[in-house]
């Protein structure tokens, strides 16, 4: 019986560079196991475990989580998945993240997205909502049939502060800081994998084609199996 080779994959992306997307096609494709930072620490919280309560408190403050939370929170649910491929989204986000994982794992391969900020701007800052309904718009994808009024009761929409150009400036500039690093640690290691372009269905191609080097694809496999 062959053995599957086991994949150890770390994927990152600026906030709307199509990460959530491309992910999604990493695990139906290649059967990994996603764990996301931001779903790990929202369980945590809702379970009120310690480490919840603890990265609670820093959010609370609006402080960043430490890097030592971030990193026992991670590193425990890793612990599982020795056994399997998995794909990291979140993290390492800092140096020392990427230090204390390579301690106790190896990673094979870091996927980057590079698409450039401008694009992303105009991605994230062309969601408007209807806040009664939530409805959601896209000016470039689906606009509304009148600007900044909702289809159906004809009220005005708004955006999200999030969504507002001085904070998606202000979120990518934060992102650049905090990551550049990073990617400059792995590329040092000959780990970091950049994949440049403007939309995820044309970046995505490349990435897959990059990912059947490593890995067979298991979403043909189990089409093909009988039901």
């Amino acid at each position: 019986m062959v053995v599957p080779p086991l994949l150890r994959a770390v994927i990152m992306g600026p906030p709307g560079s199509g990460k959530g997307t491309v992910s999604a096609r990493i695990i139906k494709h290649f059967g990994v196991k996603h764990l996301s930072s931001g779903d790990l620490l929202r369980d945590n919280m809702q379970k009120k475990t310690e480490v919840g309560i603890l990265a609670k408190s820093f959010i609370d403050q609006g402080q960043l989580i430490p890097d030592d939370i971030m990193t026992q929170l991670m590193l425990n649910e890793l612990k599982g998945l020795d056994q399997y491929s998995w794909l990291l989204d979140g993290f390492p986000r800092t140096v020392a993240q990427a230090e204390a994982l390579d301690k106790e794992c190896h990673v094979d391969t870091v996927i980057d997205l590079d698409v450039p900020f401008e694009t992303i701007k105009y991605r994230l800052t062309a969601r408007w909502i209807h806040p009664a309904s939530g409805r959601v718009y896209n000016l470039e994808f689906s606009p509304p049939k009148v600007q900044g009024i909702d289809d159906i009761t004809g009220e005005p929409l708004v955006q999200r502060d999030d969504d507002k150009p001085e904070t998606v400036s202000k979120r990518l500039q934060a992102y650049d800081a905090q990551t550049k690093p990073v990617l400059q640690y792995y590329r040092e290691k000959g780990l970091l994998k950049s994949f440049s372009g403007t939309e995820t269905n044309k970046i995505w191609p490349y990435i897959y084609a990059f990912l059947q080097t490593k890995l067979p694809d298991v979403s043909q496999k189990n089409a093909a199996t009988p039901r």
